[in-house]
């Protein structure tokens, strides 16, 4: 393969994978044509073929920047004989579609369905908060509606909020593999990445208290509860240990409860230790559907909601009138909490059939998470991992995309919920097992 080639290859399979996010910069061509010891001609050329495919741009003055996956060539990664194991989403419940249906029908026809046609106040009707803090209420005990902001999905959410937070040049702790979707706002409002150390329990609390004793963060932002990509839970013990250091610094706590509602009987969440301190963020995009674009957060006080409504109306408006009224009537009607029910079902059927397929003592899971964690044997580094099972029709995300410490582990974070079905999940699993047996030749090996 020419040298030219095996830039747009390299940086082409990091493009596709995810481990360079839209809007990133990549190096000047003069710096990576110095670092790779090649001809100036030779990057431009690899540049100008990576623009024409459609990932990369070019902005005068600036540099060049990644675009993503084009539509129609992620539509074909997933066609017939691919599995999409990388969007994190969860089994779809049997009879979604025919719930969305009826209950959007019984809403329009309802007193209430003219107002869902129009426009509504930022934060969420009074309504809707009221039925946000009922469903919240069931982890965190009682919630007073006026702390209750309702959101078009966590990420507006998470972006509203860290924006108020912190300043340009602050610093966000958070654990050392963490949500990609935090790193782009980080990356976007300028904010500073502390990431921590964890493990199998998930972050490491005797970390979070040594950087706040040497450089207290603004905040500390962290998925206490099947952590992606880690599945981790934190232990009671490390989640009263966090909160009493975030009280003794003066530290914000993020709680992004995006899993919460899956496992049945999981651990208190921060913002039931410590609501004084604690901003709550609780999705609907993992327990029932991503369609809805509903989250509810919860604000310390009633006056915290104020300045995070004002932000959120900047950013998006408001949440969907329609969608939302639709997941007030499903909390009053009990129909969330079965598409709930429905989802862990079919999520412990899934993580069986996964650890009856893939090499014992390869993965981490909770037996109720959408994900699982899979290490990947020497041979394999996870970007050279992502790239061959791209070729075999399988879409996984390596390490790297959650990494914000440098040092990447090799492995990759499988969704088994986009599958629609488990008979295509094992053929998946077993196509996957496959390729991990397949080490010869040295596939982790870089392309440059």
């Amino acid at each position: 393969m020419s040298k030219y080639r095996s830039i747009v290859a390299q940086l082409a399979d990091r493009i596709r994978s995810g481990a360079l996010l839209p809007g990133s910069r990549l190096p000047a061509q003069r710096q990576l044509a110095a670092e790779l010891g090649v001809d100036l001609t030779t990057v431009t050329r690899a540049y100008t073929e990576l623009k024409r495919m459609g990932l990369v741009e070019g902005r005068t003055g600036s540099g060049s920047f990644v675009r993503g996956v084009p539509a129609a060539e992620a539509a074909t990664a997933g066609a017939a004989d691919g599995f999409d194991l990388s969007m994190n989403v969860p089994p779809r419940p049997p009879g979604l579609g025919d719930r969305v249906a009826e209950g959007l029908a019984a809403l329009l026809a309802g007193p209430e369905g003219g107002a869902s046609l129009g426009y509504q106040p930022s934060g969420g009707t009074v309504r809707d908060r009221a039925a946000g803090a009922s469903w919240l209420g069931r982890r965190l005990g009682p919630v007073a509606e006026d702390r209750v902001v309702v959101a078009a999905g966590a990420q507006s959410a998470l972006f509203a909020l860290l924006d108020l937070l912190l300043d340009r040049g602050g610093t966000l702790a958070c654990a050392g593999l963490t949500y990609p979707g935090v790193r782009a706002i980080a990356a976007h409002l300028g904010l500073r990445l502390a990431g921590l150390a964890q493990d199998a329990d998930g972050l490491d609390p005797d970390a979070f208290a040594t950087l706040c004793r040497t450089a207290p963060p603004r905040a500390l932002y962290l998925v206490p509860t099947i952590a992606s990509p880690t599945t981790g839970t934190l232990p009671l013990e490390r989640r009263q240990a966090i909160v009493a250091t975030a009280r003794r610094h003066g530290v914000a706590l993020v709680e992004d409860d995006a899993y919460g509602a899956l496992p049945e009987t999981p651990p208190p969440p921060l913002a039931a230790l410590a609501p004084d301190i604690a901003w709550h963020v609780a999705s609907l995009s993992k327990c029932a559907t991503p369609a809805l674009r509903v989250a509810y957060v919860a604000a310390p006080d009633a006056g915290a909601a104020v300045p995070l409504t004002a932000g959120l109306r900047a950013i998006s408006l408001m949440a969907s009138p329609l969608t939302a009224a639709l997941a007030t009537r499903w909390i009053g009607d009990g129909t969330l909490g079965e598409l709930t029910a429905a989802i862990r079902a079919e999520n412990r059927a899934r993580q069986r059939l996964a650890a009856s397929l893939l090499p014992a003592g390869a993965i981490a899971a909770h037996p109720d998470g959408n994900h699982l964690w899979l290490a990947l044997p020497e041979g394999w580094s996870a970007t050279a991992f992502t790239a061959a099972a791209r070729e075999s029709g399988l879409l996984v995300v390596p390490a790297d995309v959650f990494d914000v410490i440098g040092t990447p582990p090799r492995a990759v974070r499988l969704s088994l919920g986009g599958v629609p079905d488990r008979a295509g999940l094992e053929r998946a699993l077993l196509r996957l097992s496959g390729l991990l047996r397949w080490t010869a030749g040295g596939p982790g090996a870089a392309i440059v």
